[in-house]
């Protein structure tokens, strides 16, 4: 079909590409492509947590679904959240497997450090006590970064699905997972590069009433290095792809138009 993107989406901590399911509907309505990744360690991936840890392990399921596209197949990369490291590694790998990479109030790493700093920055802004009933896991004592984490109850309601309905949150108490960040892996220098990784264009969506990665961290990540566009959905959680399905799935469109 004339027009037709293919649209990869990338999940986030604790989840898997289950949240993705409403704005796929949409996006297929009009003719494109939709594929959904499950990462290592956050969903239903075939591997058990205990054995994935490299970061190796965690990328796989994504790299090797790039590496299967013909050569001149191109993909709108679509990462939400911890998702926004996925996809910044996975542009780096196959520059030119990806046409744009789409942040969606996500962590977006810049060539110029590495990205294990843009998440120990986010860590050590965010307090404990804020996290609230998520399970923490600390492999070097409690008063160094966590090294994994599985949200809490009160906490997706409160937090993550705040704008979100009670159908919506229980599906994800059903569904959430624990999550290792690979810490070690990727804070080793020159991950990403300027040649590849910032040939790329990228977008970020950001989420105005988002209490996970706050607008003043999203403005932050914006300024360090500035994307080619940016969009606000004003009055989004950190969940914009089930509590405002509309406003995100027009931008992706305006995305897929343009790019």
């Amino acid at each position: 079909m004339e027009g037709m993107k293919h649209f990869v989406f990338v999940d986030a901590a604790c989840f898997g590409e289950w949240p993705w399911f409403k704005v796929r509907i949409p996006l297929q309505a009009a003719g494109h492509l939709i594929t959904t990744i499950d990462m290592g360690t956050t969903a239903l991936n075939a591997k058990s947590f205990d054995e994935i840890y490299p970061l190796s392990d965690f990328m796989e399921p994504l790299l090797k679904f790039l590496a299967s596209l013909k050569a001149d197949d191109k993909v709108i990369l679509v990462g939400h959240s911890y998702g926004g490291i996925s996809i910044a590694l996975a542009m780096e790998k196959f520059p030119q497997k990806v046409s744009v990479g789409v942040f969606v109030s996500a962590f977006m790493p810049t060539y110029k450090s590495s990205p294990g700093a843009l998440i120990e920055e986010y860590l050590n802004r965010t307090p404990l006590e804020s996290l609230m009933d998520c399970l923490l896991k600390f492999d070097h004592g409690v008063d160094t970064i966590q090294s994994s984490i599985c949200f809490g109850r009160e906490y997706m309601k409160a937090k993550v699905f705040k704008n979100c309905t009670e159908s919506i949150v229980e599906i994800a108490n059903q569904k959430v997972r624990t999550t290792k960040f690979c810490k070690e892996d990727i804070s080793k220098d020159s991950l990403l590069t300027k040649e590849r990784y910032g040939s790329i264009d990228r977008i970020y969506v950001m989420c105005g009433d988002d209490e996970v990665i706050e607008p003043e961290f999203q403005r932050e990540m914006i300024e360090n290095d500035p994307p080619k566009e940016v969009f606000t959905i004003s009055g989004a959680d950190h969940m914009p792809m089930l509590s405002k399905v509309e406003e995100l799935s027009k931008i992706l469109e305006d995305i897929a138009y343009k790019y």
